[in-house]
């Protein structure tokens, strides 16, 4: 009897850790209930703290892990199908470290010492797993904790300080100090302190750190074709529509027009016709065109995905290369033994060639203007825009198609990188979509002008506020990963040394 109840609390638990490690999806859009960040990991915090043994709180860290990665990603399943329980399976074991760092600080009735510890290390040890599975051959850094404050202004100016990663960390650290409140009366001190630091920080930084310095406005025209059925015209049907929205834009004196990702489906070089079509678009519009091409280059092997600007004469050659490939969508890591996934999910049939640096294109007519060009989920990326951004890049633009994906939360979830990026970066920045959700946001991470559903299909001028000056954030990099990962080491040095000295027998003792 004993060993039947016990193996169902073993269950109960088990149940209860994926739960509540996908419970901090909900304040990510589409839900966006920002707020839930707060208290979301707590639930999943103190069934850590009380697990009887590590090898179980190593176990719910995997488990809870699993739950985060499905729930945050679920719009893939259509895509990957059971490959997705695979991923989420292989991505859950990043949080086994975090998981028994919360069992050792927070478990049990610690003291003074361990709450103010838990603090600082429990938030460090959630990056470490974040950054962890940000490489890309992991899927890359999609659902970082941190981007689920995209619209709360407070924390993208702390985006510009340290990155996503400063607000992931404070985030982290409310949530802990919540679980000393709940369920450490001694350490309520501690707790109360910890939330009132973080409330500190937020208000000094959004008093005393700088906001961008606007220095003049660009006009940029984002077409969004919306959504244009598959088949073997699909393509062209599609780069019709896009020509036709174009033209609409004439008269209304764009400085640049933005299409987006694979809005062009052959190469230029090898149809001089296309070329031709978007070069009389341009003198049409009076404005460049950047359009995104997705295919077999004519001059070079395999298939590209290519950021290219056209003018009134056609290329100006300036093009960029997709870097960061979309891992089983647009190549399959270790085809040899995964290419198996082809046959179960839409993984690609043949792998894309990625480009092997980042490029800074200059706006024909504006001397002033350089563009930097990102292609799809390379958004996700911090340093990628910080790199730009600190080459000298005044407008940020993400080309971008989620229409597979038209029904869930991917286009509101992708859209929302922008206001982050542009934060960090202090500088404004462009997402085009061919079928939604388009958004621009300011150097502050705010929104210029309304957004474009998945519904629209249409062309629309954004006035963008450039700035000038540099954030903190482009200046000094990822510094929040580097003083987390320095805080573990110190831990793991002082919980690793030898033991202290035994007190020294009292005279005559024997």
């Amino acid at each position: 009897m004993v060993l039947t109840v016990s193996k169902r609390v073993r269950w109960w638990r088990a149940a209860a850790a994926v739960a509540a490690g996908a419970l901090p999806c909900l304040a990510f859009p589409a839900p966006a209930l920002w707020w839930f960040a707060y208290v979301a990991l707590v639930p999943w915090m103190l069934l850590l703290r009380s697990a009887p043994t590590g090898r179980r709180a190593a176990l719910e860290g995997w488990l809870g892990g699993a739950g985060f990665i499905f729930a945050v990603h679920h719009w893939l399943l259509p895509s990957l199908h059971v490959f997705l329980f695979a991923l989420a399976a292989l991505l859950g074991v990043l949080w086994i470290p975090w998981a028994l760092l919360v069992r050792e600080l927070l478990g049990g009735t610690p003291g003074g010492g361990r709450a103010t510890a838990a603090l600082v290390l429990v938030p460090a040890g959630w990056l470490l797993s974040e950054l962890a599975r940000s490489w890309q051959g992991l899927g890359g850094p999609w659902g970082l904790l941190g981007a689920s404050q995209w619209q709360v202004p407070p924390a993208l100016r702390l985006a510009s300080v340290g990155g996503v990663w400063l607000v992931g960390l404070l985030v982290v650290a409310v949530n802990c100090a919540l679980v000393l409140l709940v369920a450490v009366p001694g350490a309520r001190f501690q707790a109360v302190a910890g939330v009132t630091g973080c409330a500190v920080l937020t208000g000094v930084v959004w008093l005393w750190v700088p906001r961008p310095e606007v220095s003049g406005t660009l006009r940029v025209a984002v077409v969004q074709p919306g959504l244009v059925a598959d088949g073997p015209d699909s393509p062209e049907r599609r780069f019709d529509i896009g020509e036709q929205l174009t033209r609409t834009l004439a008269g209304q004196r764009p400085d640049l027009v933005v299409w987006g990702e694979s809005s062009v489906g052959e190469d230029l070089t090898a149809r001089p016709d296309l070329a031709r079509r978007l070069a009389a678009l341009s003198a049409q519009v009076g404005a460049p065109l950047l359009v995104n091409v997705d295919a077999r280059a004519a001059d070079r092997p395999g298939i590209r995905k290519s950021a290219v600007l056209v003018g009134p004469r056609g290329p100006t050659g300036d093009r960029y290369d997709k870097m960061r490939l979309v891992p089983f969508g647009e190549y399959v890591p270790a085809r040899a033994l995964l290419g198996w996934a082809t046959s179960v999910g839409k993984a690609a049939e043949e792998n894309r060639v990625p480009g092997s640096a980042q490029v800074l294109m200059d706006l024909p007519g504006r001397a002033d203007v350089r563009l930097g060009p990102l292609v799809c989920f390379e958004s996700a990326f911090p340093d990628m825009t910080r790199h730009l951004a600190r080459d000298g890049a005044a407008l940020l633009i993400d080309q971008s198609s989620t229409s597979t994906f038209q029904d869930g939360w991917a286009p509101a979830q992708h859209a929302s990188l922008t206001a982050l990026r542009a934060a960090e970066t202090g500088r404004p920045m462009v997402h085009a979509t061919l079928t939604g959700i388009s958004e621009v946001r300011g150097p502050s991470g705010e929104p210029v002008g309304p957004a474009l559903p998945t519904s629209a299909s249409t062309a629309r001028v954004y006035e963008v506020p450039l700035a000038r000056g540099t954030t903190l954030y482009v200046r000094f990099g990822d510094w929040p990963v580097g003083a987390a990962l320095a805080a573990l080491a110190a831990y793991g040095a002082a919980a690793g040394g030898p033991p202290p000295p035994r007190r020294a027998r009292r005279a005559g003792s024997i």
